[in-house]
């Protein structure tokens, strides 16, 4: 295939700023949601505490230090070739409870400090504005974003780090994976989502069709305030997309597919359309639900649609009607569970592995909302091992990584897909957001921490770095 990416192509590097910083209570910095979740493993969640408890160990707190270390990370950065680096604002470093009426200007000047060595040295700075860090006050406080007074408090951070920034920033996403809690309303992803706990007595679905409305008309109030700041920006949303296969070509498993992909479109389609999918409300009178939308919401909703879609792609799934095979129930559409599929391998923590499910939620996505998309994670965890010569050889990284590109160019290059750039998860070792790990490592640059926070925070290279280097050198010529 004759590899043509346009000249301008972001490649980069994606990380967060809960995942990444530390320093989680210096410089006038309040507690956030990411603070008061513990460590966890493979196959074991982490826990959600009230305030921070002494027995427990919470590795958001000092992560990689990056908040001491970026100075040092980004001269790797530049030494990779990165022409972009997408991470997040801390809102409580902003606004430590969320709802002061001033900011807090040392956490302000973090992140001046940090996106002025960024575009020094030539990387461009893509900020996403809530990833998984809302204020914890807004949890005590209002019961997170359930409730419609959070919605204020997230367009008065938005508006104050677009004005902050509007000249160093050009690329933003509103809410980080903001599908996730469709997915059967896991406590984890409606806590780092929303900042909620949902009660038993809670109608849950409900309860997070509200606070899913809730953030989707907070983004389109950003959208529109933002343009208002400076209209070059390009404002986009963050998707999770899964896309789930058909076990077979028996009609029962094609409507199947179709029905659970609704769960995470339903995100996309208010954020690019401007409204509800006539699915959705049809889904809402079926059950009885009431979600409150004013008038006034409604006609933001239009007003505030995004540039573009920035999504994270990490694996596909399977669903199929056959009740007899051996899988996982799946409670979003009647009569269905979640089977293996038997053409893709799975990573140790049991995610399949499928670089073609990437060209084709490319080729899908574009094809429903015709906007430019950004691949804005994806990547491989794995369990890296140095080597006698304290060198990780991760050989398995890079065909994982190679392989997925691969199937991106072709959704550029042979299917006409405007794809603005890609970032893959982790381009350092950082803390895992589903297990709370260090050894569960994403990144082409190794850090010296293990997963009960010991270690030298020593930065070192492993094989993929040069690797991605010499990719981007030759704009995706070189796999």
């Amino acid at each position: 295939m004759a590899k043509e990416l346009p000249k301008n192509f972001l490649w980069g590097g994606a990380l967060a700023a809960h995942q990444v910083e530390g320093a989680w209570n210096e410089a006038g910095r309040g507690m956030s949601i990411a603070d008061v979740m513990t460590a966890g493993g493979n196959g074991i969640s982490r826990k959600i505490t009230e305030g921070i408890l002494e027995n427990e160990y919470y590795p958001n707190h000092e992560a990689i230090d990056f908040y001491h270390h970026y100075k040092e990370d980004i001269q790797l950065f530049k030494e990779m070739g990165l022409k972009c680096l997408r991470t997040s604002i801390s809102w409580s470093r902003i606004f430590p409870n969320g709802t002061e009426q001033e900011p807090n200007e040392a956490g302000l000047q973090f992140y001046d400090d940090l996106f002025d060595e960024l575009i020094k040295n030539g990387i461009e700075p893509v900020i996403t504005l809530s990833h998984f860090e809302m204020p914890y006050n807004l949890y005590k406080e209002f019961g997170g974003f359930g409730n419609k007074d959070v919605i204020p408090l997230f367009v008065k951070f938005a508006k104050c780090v677009f004005t902050r920034y509007k000249d160093k920033v050009t690329h933003w996403m509103t809410f980080n994976e903001i599908n996730n809690q469709a997915d059967g309303q896991e406590d984890l992803h409606v806590w780092t989502n929303s900042a909620m706990i949902l009660k038993e007595t809670d109608n849950k679905e409900e309860v997070v069709f509200q606070a899913a409305m809730n953030e989707l008309i907070a983004s389109a109030y950003a959208v529109r305030e933002g343009k208002k700041i400076n209209p070059n920006f390009k404002i986009g949303c963050m998707m999770a997309y899964v896309p789930i296969y058909p076990h077979s070509c028996n009609p029962n498993d094609m409507i199947a597919s179709l029905k659970i992909n609704e769960r995470r479109y339903f995100y996309s389609d208010v954020h690019v359309r401007g409204e509800v999918p006539s699915y959705t409300q049809k889904y809402w009178e079926r059950n009885n639900y009431n979600i409150e939308i004013s008038e006034e919401e409604k006609a933001v909703l239009k007003e505030g649609t995004v540039d573009y879609i920035g999504f994270s792609y990490y694996m596909s799934g399977t669903v199929s009607t056959d009740m007899t095979i051996e899988g996982i129930p799946n409670k979003d559409f009647k009569g269905t569970q979640m089977v293996r599929n038997p053409y893709i391998e799975s990573s140790d923590w049991g995610w399949p592995i499928d670089p073609v499910g990437l060209r084709y939620i490319l080729n899908t996505v574009y094809q429903r909302y015709n906007v430019p998309l950004f691949i804005v994670e994806n990547g491989f965890g794995a369990y890296d091992q140095l080597d006698e010569n304290n060198f990780i050889k991760d050989d398995y990284r890079i065909d994982y990584l190679s392989k997925h590109i691969e199937q991106m160019e072709l959704a550029i290059v042979e299917d006409g897909v405007d794809v603005i750039g890609y970032t893959p998860w982790g381009i350092i070792d950082i803390v895992s957001f589903g297990s709370g790990e260090m050894e569960k490592r994403y990144g082409m640059i190794y850090v010296d921490k293990d997963n009960k926070g010991e270690g030298t925070l020593k930065r070192s290279k492993k094989m993929s770095f040069d690797w991605y280097k010499n990719v981007i050198a030759t704009n995706g010529a070189e796999l």
